[in-house]
């Protein structure tokens, strides 16, 4: 890995037009991706357009490494529908583009959220016109898209027990709009727009044996177990995955989670992970030690089970982290929560996934 790093500069001179293209044994074998494929696992993380055209070494490090992208925000419906009557696919197709030339597969993030909504939505959808405008917006994006996605986030983060509904549900804006049912509604419009596509219903808080974690992670169920006996197409359920170094780690409870939805016929992906380092003292190398022991022992604990089929990161380099912006470290220095630091270079993270991957038995 270090000497294909010190490779960079005469990389750089191979790009064409803004992305990396395909090099001559690729994958290179000491790649998380080349890992991963030996063991028939998908790995990948959350990407910008920008980046991908804008930055040579961002382009090359994704291509590399993964083979499962995700748009971080440019499927976002902020991103997609800034208009009524107006979509911009744009940046989302440029991931398309970029998945095609390097033989990647592509996550859809998201059809139905409560974050993230347009300006014009909060003044024009109502409960009259709310159904339509869900359906109208799914068959659109997920129609553009039919027959070349992995698959799809459809509902994103729908459970929220501590707004006190019997259900668990969100008070969310379409909740309040259409109520419960706008779940199902969502994942059968976008069955019918992409017949192909992993349909998943994605949240995060359901990682850790806490009261509240353990009672959201029940609540998830009751919705899976409903849409199944509804005959909702699901296929999947997305563990986010936003931990944070520190603090107690991911158990048995999720463990015996994955396990039930694997009674249900159900694929788990881990879909946004990260380690936030914010609660740890010491010099960098100190926190990136934890940070990867961290990763180590939840990929390891996650990955023995046959139904994990997907892990993704939020994010490839520590350049770019979110985290930085929401939960930044009370020092001020920058957080190390992805596989590679903000130079590119692999991390004790990287180590601990490419381990935890070949740890995973192959059947």
């Amino acid at each position: 890995m270090r000497e294909r790093l010190a490779r960079r500069e005469f990389v750089r001179g191979a790009l064409c037009a803004g992305m990396a293209r395909m090099l001559p044994s690729f994958p290179p074998p000491d790649t998380l991706r080349a890992h991963a494929e030996a063991r028939g696992l998908l790995v990948g993380c959350a990407v910008v357009p920008e980046k991908l055209r804008g930055e040579p070494i961002y382009a090359e490090t994704v291509a590399e490494q993964e083979n499962l992208l995700v748009a971080e925000n440019a499927m976002k419906w902020q991103a997609l529908h800034p208009a009524p009557h107006r979509y911009d696919f744009a940046p989302a197709d440029t991931i398309l583009a970029f998945a095609d030339a390097h033989q990647q597969r592509v996550r859809g993030h998201n059809l139905c959220w409560h974050q993230a909504l347009p300006d014009w939505f909060h003044s024009m959808v109502t409960k009259d016109n709310a159904k339509q405008v869900l359906t109208e917006h799914i068959c659109t994006v997920a129609g553009h898209y039919a027959g070349r996605l992995h698959s799809w986030d459809v509902v994103n983060e729908a459970i929220e027990p501590k707004d006190g509904r019997p259900d668990g549900l969100r008070k969310s804006p379409w909740l309040m709009l259409l109520g419960p049912e706008y779940i199902d509604i969502a994942f059968r419009t976008a069955r019918r727009a992409d017949p192909k596509a992993l349909l998943t219903y994605n949240d995060y808080g359901i990682e850790l044996d806490t009261p509240e974690q353990t009672e959201k992670r029940r609540r998830v169920l009751d919705l899976v177990r409903g849409m199944k006996k509804r005959g909702v197409s699901i296929d999947a359920v997305g563990v986010q995955s936003h931990l944070t170094a520190g603090e107690q780690r991911p158990g048995n409870g999720l463990r015996d989670f994955v396990r039930e939805l694997r009674k249900m016929d159900m694929q788990v992906f881990i879909t946004e992970l990260d380690v936030s380092d914010h609660k740890l003292q010491g010099a960098p190398a100190e926190r990136d030690k934890l940070v990867g022991s961290l990763y180590g022992d939840y990929l390891r604990m996650m990955l023995a089970e046959p139904n994990v089929t997907a892990v993704l990161t939020w994010g490839i380099t520590d350049k770019y982290t979110w985290l930085n912006h929401e939960h930044g470290r009370s020092d001020g220095q920058p957080q190390r929560p992805l596989p590679f630091d903000a130079e590119y270079h692999p991390m004790p993270a990287f180590y601990a996934m490419r381990e935890a991957i070949d740890a995973r038995r192959t059947t």
